[in-house]
């Protein structure tokens, strides 16, 4: 496996990896599959996006997006990582959030924040693992299927970019 910066060529595949996400119920509150075309609009030329490649193929993605408009919030983004089912268990996540990190902080971010589903612990661990803080859980933060889900607050400083 090996990391990269994602391109909008990689679209197809980033869907095609997050309508998995999707289907599973497991990882977003998301309910409608994603188009090539949805993914193109993430490349903004200012918020990173890593892709995995396995002999030449995109198996999983990190990519960072605007936490909120105001300008004291410019170094912080939202994160999500999402893993092919078909390559799960195998350390794509892992280094998908290390290239992820790597290119956050090369962009000169401060904070990584994200939601994940309490009970996705797989996420939870890897998160933990790699140095990412539970905050809290915002209970009853969405509805999914018709279902309340509650969601654990995750977040990363990077040191290097605290000034």
């Amino acid at each position: 496996m090996q990391t990269r910066l994602a391109i909008p060529d990689d679209a197809a595949a980033i869907a095609r990896i997050y309508n998995h996400g999707i289907e599973d119920r497991i990882a977003t509150f998301e309910t409608h599959p994603r188009s090539a075309e949805d993914v193109r609009q993430w490349f903004d030329n200012i918020h990173p996006i890593v892709a995995v490649e396995d002999n030449g193929e995109v198996i999983a993605f990190a990519a960072t997006s605007t936490y909120r408009p105001r300008e004291c919030y410019a170094g912080i983004v939202e994160f999500s990582v999402y893993v092919a089912r078909e390559a799960r268990r195998r350390g794509a996540g892992r280094a998908a959030m290390g290239a992820l990190l790597h290119e956050a902080e090369r962009h000169g971010f401060w904070k990584l924040v994200s939601r994940v589903f309490v009970e996705n612990t797989a996420s939870r661990a890897l998160l933990r693992e790699i140095g990412f803080r539970e905050i809290g859980v915002y209970e009853k933060h969405g509805k999914l299927d018709g279902t309340w889900r509650d969601v654990v607050i995750v977040e990363y400083l990077i040191k290097s970019n605290l000034k």
